[in-house]
């Protein structure tokens, strides 16, 4: 038995305290977890631990580093190695010892480089009043030039809802070309060249391939999934939540990822039979970090975020009640086997917008749906938080009365 934990939200439901609490009581079978898979998003994902003694925000290690689990980087996940590296260093003062011998990366995985950061920022800047509400950190840059180089895309032609200013020639440089110094040097010479009429605020190709070069060498490139699942329960950790996810998310303020379990069962099934359980993560209210439709938004709320803030290019972060229409929306498109639960502590009246359509497979239908959500009125509805979320008739696996692993109480085996 292995466990899929996926947010029900629009991220910052306590994933990553979901996923320390696993790895630190050996995981739902007792036997101890083996690895903990990163499966999509990127250095955007920000997942909060807190112990007794210690506080990390993990971005692009697994948030099982801290109980002593090794990390996979699948190749659905977007890797910046200058990101990994300052974690790293972190981690270090944190009394992690060496913990990149801790990581592995597919060798398919992307990598995210200062020319994607310098775009998506430029990009962003661009909108003005109307951003997306990107971190800023080249995640959809990176996914962006993937997809046009891959399909050969001629300048004025689009990848989703982005279009190409030039044509888009070469290969996206990922995880294996840290392993062929003239093969990335050249990725990274289309990847500039492609960009140059956009921005040229990143540092010199020398410099760039000089650090993928040193990653290269610090860290496993392969994929030990096989291994894993002979030696104990693998935790796969998703990113961001299923309100954001690229296919049903409401758009244009999505990821460049599916944040549902699907990707991460099938990288499992291709090494075993062995089940993956769903565990949905949410809070007992709603936030939303950035810009997008919010119906149950407060703003006078106060429920003691420590661990989030306001963001240049992600905007402002915002909390209301738990929408009992949105989560519906959360658990259909996820469909949990268990419920995670936190801020149990907190207690405010629930509310219910109406759960809205599955859009369809097209930009206008899901921006429709955005337009509607932004229009929607809450009403109160009766219940708890909690009792809303027994009334799901999924059952509790763990609840938490704070963010530290201690508050954690075990409801389900």
């Amino acid at each position: 038995m292995h466990t899929n934990v996926a947010g029900l939200g629009f991220g910052d439901e306590g994933k990553g305290a979901t996923v320390d609490w696993l790895c630190s009581v050996g995981g739902r079978t007792g036997r101890g977890v083996a690895g903990v898979v990163r499966f999509n998003g990127g250095g955007q994902a920000a997942h909060n631990v807190v112990t007794e003694d210690r506080h990390h925000t993990f971005r692009q290690f697994g948030s099982g580093t801290l109980a002593g689990v090794q990390t996979f980087l699948s190749r659905r996940h977007l890797l910046d190695v200058g990101l990994l590296g300052v974690e790293a260093a972190t981690l270090e003062r944190l009394g992690v010892a060496d913990p990149l011998a801790l990581v592995t990366v597919d060798p398919a995985a992307l990598l995210v480089t200062p020319v994607h950061v310098a775009a998506n920022r430029a990009r962003e800047r661009a909108r003005g009043a109307g951003r997306n509400g990107s971190t800023g950190l080249g995640i959809g840059e990176a996914t962006f030039y993937a997809g046009a180089t891959s399909l050969g895309l001629r300048a004025g032609e689009a990848f989703g809802d982005t279009v190409c200013h030039q044509d888009a020639a070469g290969l996206a440089p990922r995880a294996v070309d840290a392993l062929d110094p003239r093969r990335l040097v050249s990725r990274l010479d289309d990847l500039a060249r492609f960009y140059a009429p956009l921005t040229s605020d990143f540092p010199s190709i020398t410099a760039m391939a000089q650090l993928v070069l040193e990653f290269g060498r610090a860290v496993r490139i392969g994929d030990p999934l096989a291994e894993w699942v002979r030696r104990g329960e693998v935790v796969f950790e998703g990113a961001q939540g299923a309100l954001l996810d690229e296919n049903v998310g409401f758009h244009p303020h999505t990821t460049w990822s599916t944040t549902l379990p699907g990707p991460a069962r099938r990288l499992l099934e291709r090494v075993t039979s062995d089940p993956a359980e769903v565990v949905g993560v949410t809070r007992t209210f709603h936030t939303r970090h950035g810009a997008g439709p919010f119906p149950s938004e407060d703003p006078d709320l106060d429920v003691g975020e420590r661990h989030n803030s306001d963001g240049e290019f992600q905007g402002s972060f915002r909390v209301g009640r738990l929408d009992r229409g949105l989560l519906s929306y959360g658990i259909r498109a996820a469909n949990p086997d268990w419920l995670a639960v936190t801020h149990a502590d907190v207690a405010l009246p629930v509310v219910d917008s109406g759960e809205p359509e599955v859009p369809g497979d097209d930009l206008a239908a899901r921006s429709a749906l955005t337009a509607r959500l932004a229009d929607a009125r809450v009403e109160e509805v009766a219940g708890t938080a909690l009792e809303v979320l027994e009334a799901t008739g999924i059952p509790l696996l763990v609840t938490s009365d704070g963010p530290a692993r201690e508050k954690r109480t075990t409801c389900a085996a």
